[in-house]
């Protein structure tokens, strides 16, 4: 079915048209890592949707208004004021991006040992958990498991396993969880879920927070999929989880549809004042956190469009139409399709390569090798157990490959492309090569890693 995108575009941005020779030294000199790969390297970018989303005509205008006052601009306000007004906090901080938030929260309020846990970590979050000495502990719901179910909230976490975590022996600092889980496929929570979550926290004394960078996306899939939701606005049900939480770190690249930002907001006022201090040492002054006037303009503008309805909708359809192509293909992605990406499932279509050659990462390669489309492992190269060889001591549980759509940039044709390529991997699928890692960094490998490729033996 054709997808009307529910907009016009006004500025355009010609794309590299590579042929594959090209793309093979290319990826070549990147170590067969697509992180290093260059803009001028890739047709279609497919990487992230973290900073990559079109401005609107009045996110532009307002950049333009952006007041660039040291301290107290408006600009700050007017961010503060919307952020309020959807998540209820009082102690609302800008800083540059997501991660920032992430290290001034944990720092502020995690001590080395204690346990942080979460539906899904994702990497980043993860690493600054470790940072700090914290252990970061997943859990997420039984349902997950099954990649092929239509269970409609796999991003859930496990009350059950929650529950007896928090009443347990260890010393939990934090209950953060992720909406939607993009570690766990791009799965929503659901309200329900959250609840229970808010409820078991408050028992047990532990704060609870959102990593709430996909909020409007998590609260779509909610009125869609939940009962007892349909009839709400996705903005009043992102409020109602705002409400359950004692606050949220965002990466507002995201929801904000905006190049840079992000969000630290909590309740708590003496927790405040000492995130405060470390975001005034490190980020910025406390009215603009690293950020210039005119982004906390564009990221307020941003955040009342990405609620609207007509937008959500369009957005979900089309991250589905890449999925069901995918599916005419043969090639199994996982169900039922999220909003902010498609989550290829590269272990079935190469049941050829063993963990230790990575699949995901060869499937992720082989979509550029084959259309310059550039996009991100979900497997054992990001949650596999190395050594410090990079040998494989543990496998990820699934090889999935991340096709994450950026918002208001590609129209139904680039996805049908897209689809084409994947299409034609899966006609020969074991002519795709396997690799072997030749450096691991310690720490969030899938960024700095390099690898060689293996070729199949039958």
């Amino acid at each position: 079915m054709p997808i009307m995108e529910p907009y016009r575009i006004k500025v355009v941005e010609p794309i590299p048209i590579t042929t594959r020779p090209y793309r093979e030294l290319a990826l070549a000199r990147a170590g067969y890592n697509q992180f290093n790969l260059t803009a001028q390297d890739v047709t279609i970018d497919l990487l992230s949707d973290s900073g990559t989303g079109a401005l609107s005509a009045e996110q532009q205008a307002a950049g333009i208004r952006g007041d660039e006052t040291y301290a107290g601009s408006r600009s700050f306000f007017r961010f503060r004021d919307v952020v309020s007004e959807l998540t209820g906090y009082e102690h609302i901080y800008p800083v540059h991006q997501g991660r920032g938030a992430e290290r001034i929260l944990f720092t502020s309020l995690l001590k080395p040992g204690q346990v942080c846990v979460s539906n899904t970590h994702f990497d980043t979050t993860r690493a600054n958990v470790e940072i700090i000495g914290a252990v970061a502990l997943d859990l997420p719901c039984e349902e997950s498991k099954d990649l092929d179910s239509d269970h409609p909230f796999k991003g859930d976490v496990d009350l059950a396993a929650l529950e007896a975590v928090l009443a347990g022996p260890e010393d939990v600092g934090l209950v953060l969880m992720t909406i939607t889980n993009n570690g766990g496929g791009g799965q929503p929570v659901s309200m329900a879920n959250l609840e229970a979550v808010s409820a078991l926290a408050r028992k047990h004394g532990v704060p609870f927070f959102l990593d709430a960078a996909r909020f409007a996306e998590n609260a779509w899939l909610v009125t869609e999929r939940e009962p007892g939701y349909g009839d709400i606005t996705p903005r009043e049900v992102a409020r109602k989880a705002f409400a359950l939480a004692d606050g949220c770190v965002a990466s507002l690249k995201k929801d904000g549809i905006v190049h840079i930002g992000g969000l630290l907001a909590l309740r708590d006022p003496e927790l405040a004042q000492r995130c405060e201090l470390l975001l005034t040492a490190t980020e910025g002054f406390r009215t603009y956190g690293g950020l210039a006037g005119r982004d906390l303009d564009m990221l307020a503008q941003g955040l009342l469009e990405v609620t609207e309805p007509t937008y959500l909708r369009a957005r979900a359809a089309a991250t589905a139409y890449l999925a069901d192509l995918a599916q005419q293909g043969g090639v199994h992605s996982v169900r039922p399709t999220g909003v902010h990406a498609v989550y290829l499932n590269a272990g079935r279509l190469l049941p050829h390569l063993p963990s230790e050659r990575f699949p995901g990462h060869a499937l992720a390669l082989e979509l550029y090798l084959a259309g310059g489309i550039r996009c991100a492992e979900v497997g054992s190269l990001y949650l596999g157990e190395l050594d410090e060889d990079g040998t494989m001591l543990k496998p990820a549980p699934y090889e999935l490959v991340r096709l994450a759509i950026p918002r208001r940039v590609y129209t139904q044709s680039h996805l049908e492309y897209v689809g084409e390529v994947i299409q034609g991997i899966a006609k020969d699928p074991e002519r795709v090569p396997g690799y072997r890692m030749v450096y691991a960094p310690p720490l969030l490998r899938p960024f700095n890693c390099k690898l060689e490729p293996v070729a199949h033996q039958s």
